[in-house]
């Protein structure tokens, strides 16, 4: 840790290299620059957390033609791959069709 001395030194040394007249100048511009950099961190961190969000919350996912069409032939599509899918729409027209006698 720094102490009191070692504080005395560093601000001598900045006095000797700037000068008395530039050191508010200096200490503004290092304000300033550790606001930007406070906003920055702090969008960043924010950009973080909706990217977080946006992994964690369920995904409302568009139905797939392929799982339209298994819908319609009366296919249950949950938990199911579209390899799954494939294999049940196939077997379901390999089927021979009912007909209905009036």
């Amino acid at each position: 840790m720094i102490g009191s001395t070692e504080l005395i030194v560093i601000f001598g040394v900045i006095i000797l290299l700037f000068g008395a007249n530039k050191l508010p100048e200096l200490a503004r511009s290092m304000g300033s620059s550790m606001g930007e950099f406070k906003k920055a961190q702090t969008e960043s961190e924010r950009n973080l957390r909706e990217f977080e969000k946006s992994l964690s919350a369920p995904t409302i996912s568009k139905k797939t033609k392929l799982q339209e069409t298994a819908e319609k032939l009366g296919i249950d599509i949950k938990d199911k791959t579209d390899d799954q899918l494939l294999d049940e729409i196939q077997r379901s027209a390999e089927k021979p069709k009912e007909v209905s006698e009036p």
